[in-house]
């Protein structure tokens, strides 16, 4: 049986792989950014904060010097991770996305890996941002197609990203979701990070089965069971988890409080 502080230890070992992993990935933008939100969505980016925050601070230094090759998947992306840390960078990136017309290109339609990034990244707009809400409509209404496919392999993404938005959703609440589908990817997936994302989620797990054992017993040395009905303590429990998601999330969605960083 593998001891709390075995765990710990390899917690420590997992983690200094992975920053290995985002030091080799500088300056290589399309692997960086996918590693960085990899980390963030498996729920393991508090470990990595000042990594994370340095090399999207190096990102945006050359934000302006894109090149009109980058794909949708990596424009999207960068777009997404750059406004959740809070830097405002511009929407126009998103216009040689589009024809003469000024519509988005319809070969997009069937490209679910550029799509979803696109998607995720629409829910990052502020106020007046005619390009991503035309973005949001448009990656909407063809990802509600794409849900309906059975020969989709992506199918079950697209319907949970419709349902729970990456914006919209806590992180440690997602992690087990994201844990699942990213040991599936077989072609891209960093063994290190996925094995590091498990045994921090089980960690975490472990402990707030803990809290809420103290709890409940808190409850029964008080004698509550006698005086307050059964679903005072659910309620109590659920407030706990809520609680604590909060707190987590707190820390990390800087968006809410969006700096205007050029």
């Amino acid at each position: 049986m593998v001891t709390h502080e075995r765990k710990l230890q390899q917690i420590e070992a997992l983690k200094e792989e992975v920053r290995k992993e985002l030091k080799a990935s500088a300056g290589k933008s399309p692997e960086l950014l996918k590693l960085i939100d990899s980390i963030q969505l498996l729920g393991v980016a508090y470990h990595f904060e000042r990594e994370i925050e340095e090399a999207l601070k190096d990102i945006h230094e050359t934000y302006g010097l894109v090149d009109d090759n980058e794909d949708l998947t990596t424009s999207s992306l960068g777009f997404r991770l750059l406004r959740q840390e809070g830097y405002l960078v511009p929407s126009d990136v998103f216009k040689k996305f589009k024809d003469e017309e000024g519509n988005f290109n319809e070969s997009l339609i069937g490209n679910s890996l550029g799509m979803l990034p696109l998607y995720e990244a629409s829910h990052l707009m502020v106020d007046g941002e005619e390009i991503i809400q035309e973005a949001l409509a448009f990656t909407t209404t063809h990802l509600q197609s794409m849900s309906t496919d059975p020969n989709n392999p992506f199918a079950e993404q697209v319907i949970h990203a419709l349902k729970q938005p990456i914006r919209k959703a806590l992180t440690r609440v997602e992690a087990r979701y994201y844990i699942s589908i990213y040991q599936q990817d077989d072609s891209s997936r960093n063994k290190s990070l996925l094995k590091l994302a498990k045994l921090d989620f089980n960690l975490l797990l472990s402990f707030h089965r803990k809290e809420l054992s103290e709890i409940s017993r808190w409850w029964k040395d008080l004698d509550f069971a006698t005086k307050l009905p059964l679903r005072d303590l659910k309620k109590i429990c659920e407030n706990h988890h809520t609680n604590r998601n909060i707190h987590i999330e707190s820390s990390r969605i800087k968006i809410q409080d969006l700096r205007k960083r050029t």
